[in-house]
Protein backbone atom coordinates (compact mmCIF):
# COMPACT_ATOMS: atom_id res chain seq x y z
CA UNK A 1 0.00 0.00 0.00
CA UNK A 2 1.14 3.50 -0.85
CA UNK A 3 -1.96 5.37 0.37
CA UNK A 4 -2.69 6.65 3.87
CA UNK A 5 -5.51 8.47 5.60
CA UNK A 6 -4.46 11.78 7.18
CA UNK A 7 -7.46 11.64 9.52
CA UNK A 8 -8.50 15.08 10.75
CA UNK A 9 -11.33 14.07 13.07
CA UNK A 10 -15.02 13.32 13.59
CA UNK A 11 -17.61 16.07 13.52
CA UNK A 12 -21.29 16.89 13.77
CA UNK A 13 -22.75 19.25 11.18
CA UNK A 14 -26.17 20.92 11.50
CA UNK A 15 -28.06 23.45 9.36
CA UNK A 16 -25.50 26.14 10.23
CA UNK A 17 -22.86 24.13 8.25
CA UNK A 18 -20.48 24.40 11.22
CA UNK A 19 -18.21 21.44 11.87
CA UNK A 20 -18.21 20.74 15.60
CA UNK A 21 -15.79 18.10 16.95
CA UNK A 22 -17.60 14.96 18.07
CA UNK A 23 -16.06 12.19 20.16
CA UNK A 24 -18.52 9.35 20.92
CA UNK A 25 -16.62 8.67 24.13
CA UNK A 26 -17.26 12.21 25.35
CA UNK A 27 -20.35 13.46 23.53
CA UNK A 28 -23.93 12.29 23.08
CA UNK A 29 -25.46 12.40 19.61
CA UNK A 30 -28.92 13.15 21.08
CA UNK A 31 -27.55 16.48 22.31
CA UNK A 32 -27.06 17.55 18.69
CA UNK A 33 -30.46 17.15 17.04
CA UNK A 34 -30.70 17.56 13.30
CA UNK A 35 -26.98 16.94 12.83
CA UNK A 36 -25.06 14.71 10.45
CA UNK A 37 -22.03 12.95 11.87
CA UNK A 38 -19.07 12.69 9.54
CA UNK A 39 -15.37 11.95 9.50
CA UNK A 40 -12.74 13.80 7.49
CA UNK A 41 -9.95 11.88 5.75
CA UNK A 42 -7.56 13.73 3.45
CA UNK A 43 -5.26 11.21 1.78
CA UNK A 44 -1.56 10.89 1.07
CA UNK A 45 -0.43 8.77 -1.86
CA UNK A 46 3.26 8.03 -2.22
CA UNK A 47 4.61 8.24 -5.75
CA UNK A 48 8.03 8.20 -7.42
CA UNK A 49 7.21 11.74 -8.58
CA UNK A 50 6.62 12.90 -5.00
CA UNK A 51 3.77 12.80 -2.47
CA UNK A 52 0.21 13.43 -3.70
CA UNK A 53 -2.57 14.83 -1.51
CA UNK A 54 -6.25 14.16 -2.18
CA UNK A 55 -8.21 17.09 -0.69
CA UNK A 56 -6.94 19.01 2.33
CA UNK A 57 -9.46 18.80 5.17
CA UNK A 58 -10.85 21.64 7.26
CA UNK A 59 -7.49 23.23 7.96
CA UNK A 60 -7.75 22.64 11.72
CA UNK A 61 -4.79 23.32 14.01
CA UNK A 62 -3.49 21.91 17.27
CA UNK A 63 -2.96 23.86 20.50
CA UNK A 64 0.39 25.10 19.17
CA UNK A 65 -1.13 26.52 16.00
CA UNK A 66 0.20 23.81 13.69
CA UNK A 67 -2.01 22.42 10.96
CA UNK A 68 -3.14 18.90 11.78
CA UNK A 69 -2.47 18.09 8.15
CA UNK A 70 1.18 19.03 8.68
CA UNK A 71 1.38 16.85 11.77
CA UNK A 72 -0.08 13.87 9.96
CA UNK A 73 2.30 14.34 7.04
CA UNK A 74 5.27 14.41 9.39
CA UNK A 75 4.15 11.11 10.91
CA UNK A 76 4.59 9.69 7.41
CA UNK A 77 8.06 11.24 7.14
CA UNK A 78 7.16 14.22 4.93
CA UNK A 79 7.34 18.00 5.14
CA UNK A 80 4.85 20.36 3.44
CA UNK A 81 7.46 21.30 0.84
CA UNK A 82 7.71 17.65 -0.23
CA UNK A 83 4.13 17.52 -1.60
CA UNK A 84 4.08 17.73 -5.41
CA UNK A 85 0.35 17.59 -6.21
CA UNK A 86 -2.81 18.61 -4.37
CA UNK A 87 -5.83 17.04 -6.07
CA UNK A 88 -9.07 18.86 -5.22
CA UNK A 89 -12.33 16.99 -5.80
CA UNK A 90 -14.24 20.21 -5.04
CA UNK A 91 -13.86 23.30 -2.89
CA UNK A 92 -16.29 22.98 0.02
CA UNK A 93 -14.64 24.10 3.25
CA UNK A 94 -14.28 20.60 4.71
CA UNK A 95 -12.18 19.65 1.69
CA UNK A 96 -10.38 22.92 0.94
CA UNK A 97 -9.54 24.34 4.38
CA UNK A 98 -5.98 23.03 4.36
CA UNK A 99 -5.08 24.46 0.97
CA UNK A 100 -3.80 27.53 2.83
CA UNK A 101 -2.11 28.07 6.19
CA UNK A 102 -3.26 31.18 8.05
CA UNK A 103 -0.90 32.58 10.70
CA UNK A 104 -1.58 35.88 12.49
CA UNK A 105 -4.26 36.64 9.95
CA UNK A 106 -1.95 36.17 6.96
CA UNK A 107 -2.62 33.35 4.54
CA UNK A 108 0.15 31.47 2.78
CA UNK A 109 -0.05 28.55 0.41
CA UNK A 110 0.17 25.42 2.57
CA UNK A 111 2.19 23.34 0.10
CA UNK A 112 4.57 25.75 -1.65
CA UNK A 113 6.04 23.23 -4.11
CA UNK A 114 2.73 21.61 -5.07
CA UNK A 115 0.56 22.00 -8.13
CA UNK A 116 -3.09 22.45 -7.07
CA UNK A 117 -5.46 20.72 -9.52
CA UNK A 118 -8.97 22.28 -9.57
CA UNK A 119 -11.78 22.15 -12.11
CA UNK A 120 -12.23 25.60 -13.66
CA UNK A 121 -16.02 25.48 -13.30
CA UNK A 122 -15.68 24.60 -9.59
CA UNK A 123 -13.31 27.53 -9.13
CA UNK A 124 -15.77 29.90 -10.78
CA UNK A 125 -18.69 28.55 -8.73
CA UNK A 126 -16.68 29.01 -5.54
CA UNK A 127 -16.58 32.76 -6.18
CA UNK A 128 -20.22 33.01 -7.21
CA UNK A 129 -21.72 33.00 -3.72
CA UNK A 130 -24.01 30.08 -4.55
CA UNK A 131 -23.05 28.10 -1.45
CA UNK A 132 -21.91 29.15 2.05
CA UNK A 133 -19.62 26.11 2.11
CA UNK A 134 -17.10 28.00 -0.03
CA UNK A 135 -14.49 30.18 1.75
CA UNK A 136 -13.20 32.68 -0.79
CA UNK A 137 -10.44 34.00 1.50
CA UNK A 138 -8.71 30.64 0.95
CA UNK A 139 -9.02 30.83 -2.82
CA UNK A 140 -7.67 34.39 -2.93
CA UNK A 141 -4.39 33.12 -1.45
CA UNK A 142 -4.23 30.15 -3.84
CA UNK A 143 -4.88 32.38 -6.83
CA UNK A 144 -1.99 34.69 -5.94
CA UNK A 145 0.41 31.82 -5.26
CA UNK A 146 1.11 30.72 -8.81
CA UNK A 147 0.45 27.10 -7.76
CA UNK A 148 -3.05 26.84 -9.23
CA UNK A 149 -3.72 24.65 -12.27
CA UNK A 150 -7.30 25.02 -13.52
CA UNK A 151 -8.32 22.03 -15.61
CA UNK A 152 -11.46 21.38 -17.64
CA UNK A 153 -13.41 18.22 -18.31
CA UNK A 154 -11.21 15.15 -18.39
CA UNK A 155 -7.49 14.74 -18.89
CA UNK A 156 -4.16 13.85 -17.35
CA UNK A 157 -1.81 15.75 -15.08
CA UNK A 158 1.03 13.32 -15.79
CA UNK A 159 1.41 9.62 -16.57
CA UNK A 160 0.14 8.72 -13.09
CA UNK A 161 -2.74 11.14 -12.43
CA UNK A 162 -5.95 11.43 -14.46
CA UNK A 163 -8.97 13.59 -13.65
CA UNK A 164 -12.56 13.70 -14.84
CA UNK A 165 -15.34 16.19 -14.16
CA UNK A 166 -18.14 14.13 -12.65
CA UNK A 167 -20.68 16.63 -11.31
CA UNK A 168 -23.11 15.13 -8.83
CA UNK A 169 -22.12 16.56 -5.46
CA UNK A 170 -21.36 19.97 -6.94
CA UNK A 171 -21.89 21.01 -10.55
CA UNK A 172 -18.17 20.72 -11.31
CA UNK A 173 -17.01 18.09 -8.85
CA UNK A 174 -14.18 15.92 -10.21
CA UNK A 175 -12.78 12.47 -9.48
CA UNK A 176 -9.23 11.18 -9.81
CA UNK A 177 -7.48 8.02 -10.91
CA UNK A 178 -3.93 7.67 -9.59
CA UNK A 179 -1.96 4.76 -11.01
CA UNK A 180 1.40 4.34 -9.33
CA UNK A 181 3.44 1.22 -8.76
CA UNK A 182 1.08 -1.73 -9.17
CA UNK A 183 -1.93 0.08 -7.70
CA UNK A 184 -4.86 1.93 -9.22
CA UNK A 185 -6.28 4.37 -6.66
CA UNK A 186 -9.68 5.96 -7.17
CA UNK A 187 -10.62 9.11 -5.28
CA UNK A 188 -14.32 9.89 -5.68
CA UNK A 189 -14.50 12.82 -3.28
CA UNK A 190 -18.08 13.42 -2.15
CA UNK A 191 -19.66 11.45 -4.97
CA UNK A 192 -18.36 8.28 -3.31
CA UNK A 193 -17.50 9.37 0.26
CA UNK A 194 -18.23 6.14 2.19
CA UNK A 195 -17.87 2.43 1.42
CA UNK A 196 -21.43 1.74 2.60
CA UNK A 197 -22.84 3.91 -0.19
CA UNK A 198 -21.86 1.32 -2.77
CA UNK A 199 -24.40 -1.10 -1.29
CA UNK A 200 -26.91 1.26 0.34
CA UNK A 201 -27.01 3.59 -2.64
CA UNK A 202 -29.41 6.50 -2.16
CA UNK A 203 -30.16 9.99 -3.41
CA UNK A 204 -28.54 12.41 -0.97
CA UNK A 205 -30.23 15.73 -0.26
CA UNK A 206 -26.88 17.46 0.13
CA UNK A 207 -25.88 16.74 -3.50
CA UNK A 208 -26.42 19.20 -6.31
CA UNK A 209 -27.65 16.29 -8.44
CA UNK A 210 -28.36 13.30 -6.21
CA UNK A 211 -29.62 11.11 -9.04
CA UNK A 212 -26.39 11.60 -10.95
CA UNK A 213 -24.28 10.81 -7.87
CA UNK A 214 -26.26 7.61 -7.32
CA UNK A 215 -25.71 6.57 -10.94
CA UNK A 216 -22.00 7.38 -10.80
CA UNK A 217 -21.45 5.32 -7.66
CA UNK A 218 -22.87 2.29 -9.44
CA UNK A 219 -20.64 2.92 -12.44
CA UNK A 220 -17.49 3.35 -10.34
CA UNK A 221 -18.13 0.06 -8.57
CA UNK A 222 -19.11 -1.86 -11.71
CA UNK A 223 -15.95 -0.80 -13.50
CA UNK A 224 -13.54 -0.69 -10.58
CA UNK A 225 -14.32 -3.96 -8.81
CA UNK A 226 -13.16 -6.29 -11.63
CA UNK A 227 -10.11 -4.04 -12.18
CA UNK A 228 -9.19 -4.13 -8.48
CA UNK A 229 -9.27 -0.39 -7.91
CA UNK A 230 -8.33 0.80 -4.43
CA UNK A 231 -11.01 3.23 -3.25
CA UNK A 232 -10.32 6.24 -1.03
CA UNK A 233 -13.36 7.25 1.09
CA UNK A 234 -13.13 10.82 2.36
CA UNK A 235 -15.99 10.69 4.89
CA UNK A 236 -15.67 7.04 5.93
CA UNK A 237 -16.67 5.94 9.41
CA UNK A 238 -15.81 2.24 9.09
CA UNK A 239 -12.65 2.15 6.94
CA UNK A 240 -11.18 4.85 4.73
CA UNK A 241 -9.32 2.73 2.17
CA UNK A 242 -11.09 -0.20 0.57
CA UNK A 243 -10.69 -2.72 -2.19
CA UNK A 244 -12.98 -5.27 -3.86
CA UNK A 245 -12.97 -8.93 -2.93
CA UNK A 246 -14.41 -11.56 -5.24
CA UNK A 247 -17.02 -13.78 -3.60
CA UNK A 248 -17.56 -17.43 -4.48
CA UNK A 249 -20.76 -16.52 -6.34
CA UNK A 250 -18.89 -14.21 -8.72
CA UNK A 251 -20.01 -10.93 -7.11
CA UNK A 252 -17.78 -8.50 -5.26
CA UNK A 253 -17.76 -7.07 -1.76
CA UNK A 254 -15.86 -4.09 -0.42
CA UNK A 255 -13.30 -4.84 2.27
CA UNK A 256 -10.67 -2.79 4.05
CA UNK A 257 -7.45 -2.56 2.08
CA UNK A 258 -4.33 -3.80 3.83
Amino acid sequence: MQAYSLFEGSFSVDASKKFIPFDPALHNATDRPGSMFIQVHPFLIESPNGPILCDTGLGLKDENGTLLLYQNLKKMGYEPKDVKYVLMSHLHKDHAGGMVNFEDGVGRIAFPEAEYIVQRGEWEDAYSGINPSYRTEIFDVVQRSGNLNLVEGAGSVNHEIAFKRSGGHTRNHQVFHIETGDNHYFFGGDVLPKPEEIIHNHIAKYDDNGRLSKQLRQEYWKQGAPENWIYLFYHAKSFAIGQPKLRSDGTYEMIEAK
